[in-house]
């Protein structure tokens, strides 16, 4: 009778992990392909390519940046969800992700069972912002001509459940008014649209719109977080300009596919962490109102379940439809 060699349960584990520490020693050795579901320029474009910019120095290898925009993001999400699970295929995307699950039907993805949270990178503080010709110059005054005249103003949005749609979507609803969105495709050409009058209004991550707002193109009415920001402290906030317990403070992070080994995992997350340290990158994304934010893997890839369910509750609140 032939003999078969049988491996312990507690070497076989003992192997897989030194194989894979072995793996993510030797990664990356080859370009790894970035894919940002957005047009270059804004906020996620932004913190994409400065925080790669790091890690392909520190790494010694490429990491390409592929922008795929439309359709708030879920169009450049597509690829990345099939793509093999092996750290060479990642994805830079918005609080959007999750949104999308349920304003899009059919999506041929799971926003979380189909992805692993590599690093949340920065959080992003939003602002309503105004066309000059339209006027109001506070909340409240916003709100009350979006009564007096419901459907007449227009708002822009990157796109249908983007994280700036559902921001103003919850807006609308703790408010009561009626106006009418017009999606674009992306931050840029949304604030695009509101800086020329095409559309009235927008809520905006506030680093798209900081050098309109310094050139008086577009008038701020109040930001999303919960304590007024540094860069703009005349600026109050929504919760206390009258909509109490609004807030709504997006995140910008990477992902990767489901099934990507844990070492691979932790070496990128490190080299995150790294990155957001560096004096350099910081300055670059304070200066566009990003709050650089380092979460590891593990803690992410919760929160993304979490958040999931929040935001389930939130799109049912604010009676977005499905697409």
């Amino acid at each position: 009778m032939a003999s078969y060699l049988r491996i312990p349960c507690a070497l076989f584990v003992v192997l897989s992990v030194i194989a894979g520490t072995a793996m993510a020693q030797k990664y990356p050795a080859k370009p790894v392909r970035v894919v940002i579901p957005w047009p270059g320029g804004g906020s996620n474009d932004i913190v994409g390519r400065v925080v790669f910019d790091v890690v392909s120095q520190s790494l010694g290898e490429r990491f390409v940046i592929d922008n795929r925009p439309g359709a708030a993001g879920s169009i450049g999400t597509v690829p990345v969800a099939k793509a093999p699970p092996d750290g060479y295929t990642l994805m830079v995307q918005s609080t959007t992700h999750l949104v999308n699950a349920y304003v899009y039907k059919d999506l041929p993805y799971h926003v979380v069972r189909d992805f692993v949270g590599v690093s949340m990178l920065a959080s992003q503080p939003g602002v309503l912002v105004v066309h000059p010709s339209l006027p109001v110059k506070t909340v409240k005054e916003f709100v009350a001509l979006a009564k007096a005249r419901p459907n007449e103003i227009l708002y822009s949005s990157p796109g249908n459940g983007s994280a700036p749609h559902l921001s103003m979507a919850l807006f609308i609803s703790m408010t009561g008014i009626k106006i009418v969105h017009v999606p674009y495709k992306g931050g840029p050409p949304s604030v695009g649209a509101a800086t020329s009058g095409e559309t009235q209004a927008t809520i905006a991550t506030v680093g798209t719109v900081v050098s309109q707002i310094k050139a008086k193109r577009l008038r701020p009415v109040g930001v999303t977080t919960l304590k007024r920001l540094a860069q703009f402290p005349d600026v109050p906030t929504i919760s206390e300009s009258g909509v109490r317990g609004y807030e709504r403070s997006p995140w910008i992070g990477v992902f990767a596919p489901a099934g990507t080994p844990k070492p691979i995992l932790d070496r990128l997350s490190a080299e995150f962490k790294k990155a957001l340290d560096k004096p350099e990158v910081q300055k670059v994304l304070t200066a566009q109102v990003l709050d650089p934010l380092h979460m590891p893997w593990g803690e992410f890839t919760a929160l993304l379940k979490k958040e999931y369910e929040e935001y389930g509750r939130i799109v049912k609140l604010a009676g977005m439809k499905v697409e």
